[in-house]
């Protein structure tokens, strides 16, 4: 029993730390807008860059990626209890990939980056490894993490020189997102026609322009991975591994953030450089999100202050659904055309994302007293077993 109390808790409260900071970098980005007022006052302009940096530096590309790393934990979570009934849960998680690319869907309508279809279509790849060996989805979630597909695109451009780059079909998409989103003027039909036709390809070809997909494949093993080995239980014999991955987080983290910096400066070929910086970059954020993770888990069983603190987060954890999907709608009424349309500083965008926050964990936890599950958590829940005789 306890062994499971603290599976779950420390899970959620992971979780809760992730969206946390989704919610913190979808506000200081005006959720995909970044149309931001224009501060004079020396002393703002330092704030703004404080908030601005700092927010980046932590969650930019760590919180989501905790978010996707814990995907593969709760299915492995949800599988293996099914097998111990002796019940195949692959084709039940197939349909509930399905319920997930809808509630992505209904979430690109508020948003212009979803990741939530990337998800559910991307989960297939747990329901595919779900029966190999450890060794074999350590090595496949490897080949993922070190982005083979952006390996292949600096190769292709160092073999053939004259190489030139095609345009981005994220400056497509968002080209004809952020205009009408931030018009005041643009009547609602024309901003639900936009956000149906570009909304989801938007941020679907961002994430395939970044190297989102093979990213998150790997974490989603990842995750399952941590299942299977119990890597979030038994401290007394995880712990020296948890300090191991949080030295080895920061010692490789620092290196690869600098050359991210610095690759600009030595290789002046575009077809290299993009593809080249995506893999730094994506090994710099895996890195620190690892680092991360260590360091919830070492402060979590290590102190009881720590514990209580990170105890906070449960409630909002447990609702993460719920959660991502609401702030889209309440980032996309204050920010989009269709709402309030705000164009505010970024140390204001940091505070409505605070705000944001706030609000939200004060519902999660007056929800969480007197129900198991969060609302869109229940009815996801519920679909996934629809037919069966699961409550």
């Amino acid at each position: 029993m306890t062994k499971s109390v603290h599976r779950i808790d420390v899970a959620d409260a992971l979780r809760g730390l992730s969206v946390l900071g989704i919610v913190l970098v979808h506000s200081l980005e005006n959720y995909n807008l970044f149309n931001f007022t224009p501060i004079d006052a020396p002393f703002m302009k330092f704030l703004d860059s404080v908030l601005f940096d700092s927010t980046f530096f932590i969650f930019a590309g760590k919180a989501y990626g905790i978010f996707a790393l814990l995907f593969g934990f709760s299915f492995f979570i949800q599988d293996n209890n099914q097998l111990k009934r002796g019940n195949d849960f692959r084709p039940r998680f197939l349909w509930r990939l399905v319920l997930l690319f809808v509630w992505g869907m209904i979430n690109s309508l508020f948003y212009t980056g979803d990741v939530l279809v990337m998800f559910s279509l991307i989960g297939i790849v747990l329901i595919l490894t779900a029966r190999l060996s450890t060794k074999t989805v350590l090595i496949i979630a490897t080949i993922f993490i070190l982005q083979p597909i952006e390996w292949g695109r600096v190769i292709y451009a160092l073999v053939n020189p004259d190489y030139v780059m095609g345009e981005s079909m994220v400056g497509y998409h968002y080209g004809k997102l952020n205009p009408i989103l931030i018009d005041k003027s643009a009547s609602l039909s024309e901003i639900f026609n936009v956000m149906l036709h570009h909304g989801e390809w938007g941020s679907f070809m961002w994430a395939w322009e970044n190297g989102r997909f093979c990213q998150v494949a790997g974490l989603f093993l990842f995750g399952m991975l941590i299942g299977r080995t119990e890597f979030f239980l038994h401290p007394e014999t995880n712990m020296r591994k948890w300090v191991r991955m949080l030295i080895l987080g920061v010692v490789c983290f620092f290196p690869l953030k600098g050359l991210t910096l610095m690759l600009p400066g030595f290789i002046e070929n575009k077809a290299v450089l993009e593809p080249l910086g995506i893999i730094v970059q994506s090994f710099a954020n895996v890195s620190f999100l690892f680092f991360l993770v260590s360091l919830v888990l070492i402060v979590y069983y290590s102190t009881e202050k720590g514990q209580s603190l990170l105890r906070k987060l449960i409630p909002y954890g447990k609702m993460s659904l719920t959660n991502y999907i609401t702030q889209s709608l309440l980032g996309g009424a204050i920010f989009y055309s269709w709402g309030l349309g705000l164009s505010v500083s970024i140390t204001m965008s940091f505070l409505i994302g605070v705000g944001i926050f706030i609000v939200q964990y004060i519902f999660s936890c007056w929800w969480m007293k007197n129900h198991k599950h969060g609302p869109l958590e229940y009815i996801w829940k519920k679909a996934t077993w629809i037919g069966s005789k699961k409550d």
